[in-house]
């Protein structure tokens, strides 16, 4: 913690609360209207919300789940387009983005998936319209015409046919109407911000209705490349899906749909993070504490660009713009058919989707590494799920039994490459931040004085040759990494609900998955300095001479960094994995009166294992791969385990006609936690569980061997324990208040180890024994307020809408770097408007942001900025040393005014 923030925390929740600003004017509603035969979104006798979150049509207050929708009402009102901006809404549901715009991560009650690596499935899993997204981040563009979204916590897997650890999120897309209709909006902001929407739909048919709509966004960035003169995280897109919907019977429907993505914006700035925003950055910033701050100014980085990082300005190389395409589209066929006794459901989806990204990787001025043009991540899918579900014994036992298999191919090309300015900046690192600072040199051969050259020459010519070699190092590296990953899940399902007595219900449901995964991958690496440097200089890593192995070491581990060697050029690895696993559910619910119903569930949840898709994580760079057999013979290191969790629930619904409540308290417990970290220059994946017995602090210093527990001791690695409420009050007919609030204690246990043998933690996690995960506050308060009063007998209407989200302190990166951490924030959003007869037309103005609220999604290691050792900047309170770290900055106030019309 920055400092103490309780009264502080206790005086916003005070005032969200008068305010009465929460949760989404929402519908609590369910999960997979859009796969029944009418979408549910009606409501019932006083008011509350029919649902289908069990796949069967309830009112919300006798649906035994911890889960919330947000209706389209709510979604216009708060001006979200995409799932980012869910968090707004649902108090338990985080989303944020880092390098690319495909690196989505959602979190539920603070448990999620690091985005940066696809090889590491969502434990948030995101469906729209009944139809598997590979990852989350697939998720963060423009949704079109949305009848709702739903955001069901804890584990799933028994409703849904792929199953995810943490939580799920379900898109549900309008319909076509066999009623015609139309409708259009455009809006204009700051940022020269334009969105044009418009949709049509009518009978093509008495049987056959169609639907076309499509969205065009443009907006200026948000940071100002001073460098370039141009905008970084812009916007610049479109959206385009049509739909038909057959229904030759009242008991069949027949729903076609195609949509298409496409995306050209320069993504993503970051900034570097400053002691005026988090204290205990400290002195890193400055020159005269950290000798990698000198070699970047003296090597060309601005001063300014280590300060005020909310000015918004970057300072990037001009040699490699920041750019990105991203292209998704697919198709999918829902069938459903009431037989009577039964009703079957088949979805079949097929979806591409590719992100290609180029640009400056070490977001300075100074030309150290830049993703080359060519790099992409593809994902290619096609999934079925099948459902026949049914009532038997007097409509005692409703039952649902289902089956899914799922076809992805994932393809990674990448060309990581070292700039043209790496090995000065490299030979300058090693010579400024050691014994040798006084013969630093940045406009010499290896950083090094004339003086200097003779001292380093007298350790022996291997030494004084590395650092020559080392400089030059400048616009090599990866030509290519092709990695290869087919997968194929199969899953077969049920879930199942007996009614005991009048009100006594009783749920059990299973799912047994079977996982295959195969990875082929080949490189492709120009890095010819890496073989010379391990070819003279290994032998030198057992000199009796102490600085001459450390500079040893030292000029390996820079000129091979991240094992770009040409050793790996033209090579190509393999690995297959399979796995299957039985989960389950069991629940009780009772209705105690017609308004109370109180359930308590447990389930057993599982995530599949898999491959970390990063050359760097094969082995230590300072060896060659031929030491130990070649690159085939370190493929068990990119695989990981899979990961399981086990949830306990309780919770408490009430509604009436002005009033509703639900309360929920859960309790989970994750083992082979899978974490995804960068560390600065490599990308570390562990599965982290927990130790039952002490380690004596063995997990949190920086030796890799120590910490190692006894197989029989290996107990979860996270606990997500905690509330959550979400109410909703109606007092008058256009007037309505809404207040959610999650505590979530979602912490490391005190002893970690990094798998499920009882491995040693990695060094680079030590800061994480006993603390709350990443990206995880405790506590989130959100709340909104909806007022629409009509204004006379005109039938004109007007709006006043507010909504806000408190977020206590979180630690923003993986590896809880204090330097990483995000001090508590609220950020508000309103609108104002006036709307005609019937909606027909309607103007309105909008802010988001309101009080231009600054605030970091992530914070992260800078790429290869890290300096030399130091007594003042040492664990705990600078685990990473002298390491730089910039942030990936959440979005500042835009404003500006919407037009809509419908007929």
């Amino acid at each position: 913690m920055l400092r103490s923030h309780g009264f502080r925390l206790i005086a916003l929740s005070g005032s969200c609360s008068l305010l009465a600003i929460a949760g989404p004017a929402l519908a609590q509603q369910t999960a997979d209207g859009a796969n029944e035969p009418e979408q549910v979104d009606q409501q019932a006798a006083g008011g509350e919300i029919v649902v289908t979150a069990t796949r069967r049509s309830e009112t919300l207050s006798k649906v035994p789940l911890a889960v919330t929708a947000v209706n389209a009402q709510s979604l216009q009102n708060s001006g979200a387009s995409d799932i980012r901006q869910l968090g707004q809404l649902a108090p338990s549901l985080m989303v944020s983005s880092t390098g690319t715009e495909a690196n989505g991560s959602a979190r539920v009650r603070g448990v999620g998936t690091v985005g940066d690596n696809p090889g590491l499935e969502s434990s948030v899993a995101v469906f729209i319209d009944g139809v598997y997204r590979s990852r989350s981040g697939v998720a963060l563009s423009e949704l079109g015409e949305v009848e709702r979204i739903e955001v069901l916590r804890g584990p799933q897997g028994t409703l849904f046919g792929r199953n995810a650890s943490a939580g799920l999120i379900h898109v549900i897309s309008k319909k076509p109407s066999f009623t015609f209709g139309a409708n259009a909006e455009a809006s204009y902001g700051n940022y020269d911000y334009w969105r044009l929407a418009g949709s049509i739909t009518g009978p093509l048919t008495d049987t056959l209705a169609a639907k076309i709509e499509g969205v065009y966004a443009k907006r200026d960035g948000f940071y100002n490349d001073v460098n370039t003169g141009t905008t970084v995280n812009n916007r610049d897109r479109y959206f385009a899906r049509g739909q038909f919907l057959f229904e030759p019977t009242d008991a069949t429907s027949i729903r076609l749909i195609g949509d298409y993505t496409h995306r050209e914006e320069a993504c993503c700035g970051a900034a570097y993070i400053d002691a005026a925003f988090n204290p205990l950055i400290g002195g890193l910033n400055d020159p005269t504490q950290n000798n990698i701050v000198k070699v970047l100014l003296d090597l060309g980085q601005q001063p300014q660009a280590f300060s005020d990082p909310f000015s918004r300005k970057i300072w990037t190389s001009p040699a490699h713009r920041m750019g990105g395409t991203i292209n998704d589209g697919g198709v999918s066929l829902e069938v459903s058919h009431d037989f009577g006794a039964a009703k079957l459901t088949s979805i079949t989806g097929y979806r591409e989707f590719k992100s290609e990204q180029e640009g400056d990787s070490d977001y300075s001025t100074v030309d150290l590494l830049y993703r080359a043009p060519g790099s992409f991540r593809q994902f290619k899918t096609f999934t079925q799920e099948l459902r026949l579900q049914g009532s038997a014994f007097d409509d005692k036992l409703d039952w649902l039994v289902g089956g899914y298999f799922a076809d992805e191919k994932l393809n990674v090309d990448d060309a990581l490459r070292f700039g043209s300015q790496y090995g000065r900046f490299a030979a300058c690192r090693i010579v400024s931040g050691g014994g040798l600072a006084g013969f630093y040199d940045p406009a010499s051969t290896g950083c090094l004085s004339a003086t200097g050259r003779t001292v380093v020459g007298s350790f022996g010519a291997d030494i004084i040759n590395g650092f020559d070699r080392l400089d030059t190092i400048r616009n090599v590296g990866t030509t290519m990494d092709s990695y290869h990953q087919h997968s194929k899940n199969y899953a077969v399902f049920t879930h199942n609900i007996f009614t005991l007595t009048e009100g006594l219900k009783l749920t059990l449901g299973a799912r047994y998955t079977w996982e295959d995964k195969r990875l082929d991958a080949t490189f492709g690496n120009n890095n010819t300095v890496c073989p010379a440097l391990q070819g003279t200089l290994i032998d030198d890593l057992s000199s009796a001479n102490a600085t001459v192995r450390t500079l040893a070491g030292s000029l390996l581990s820079l000129g091979c960094q991240g094992n770009s060697t040409s050793e790996v050029n033209g090579v190509s690895i393999n690995g297959k994995r399979s796995e299957s696993e039985f989960t389950y559910t069991a629940g009780l619910s009772y209705q105690v009166r017609p308004e109370v119903m109180i359930y308590a569930n447990y389930s057993k949840g599982y995530k599949a294992g898999g491959f970390n898709l990063d050359r760097s994580a094969l082995k230590s760079p300072i060896m060659p791969f031929a030491a130990g057999g070649g690159a085939q013979a370190y493929v068990h290191n990119l695989m990981f385990d899979p990961e399981y969790v086990k949830a306990y629930e309780v919770g408490l619904k009430y509604s009436s006609r002005e009033f509703s409540l639900s309360m929920t308290g859960f309790r989970q417990e994750f083992s082979n936690f899978q974490l995804n970290t960068f560390a600065g220059a490599v990308y570390i994946v562990q599965t982290v569980n927990g130790c039952k017995a002490s380690l004596g602090g063995a997990d949190r210093d920086a030796d890799p061997a120590t910490g190692t527990c006894a197989n029989s001791d290996v107990g979860y690695g996270v606990l997500s324990q905690g509330v959550e409420i979400e109410s909703s009050l109606r007092p008058a007919r256009n007037l309505t208040f809404n207040l959610g609030v999650t505590y979530a204690s979602t912490k490391y246990r005190g002893n970690l180890v990094g798998n499920s043998q009882g491995a040693p933690l990695d060094p680079a996690l030590r800061m994480l024994p006993g603390k709350q995960i990443s990206n995880s506050a405790p506590w989130v308060v959100t709340s909104s307020a909806s007022w629409s009063p009509e204004i006379g007998s005109s039938g004109l209407h007007a709006l006043f809408y507010v909504d806000a989200r408190l977020s206590s302190d979180y630690n923003t990166g993986s590896d809880l770097y204090p330097q990483k951490v995000q001090d508590s924030f609220v950020v508000v959003n309103g609108r104002i408007g006036l709307r005609g007869p019937d909606d027909h037309w309607g103007v309105e103005f909008w802010v988001q942001n309101l009080f231009n609220q600054d605030y970091t999604q992530v914070t992260f290691n800078t790429p290869y900025q890290a300096g030399g050792s130091s007594a003042s900047y040492v664990y705990p309170q600078f685990p990473g040393g002298k390491q730089l770290f910039s942030s990936f900055l959440a979005e500042p106030r835009t404003y500006g005014v919407t037009l809509r019309g419908k007929f």
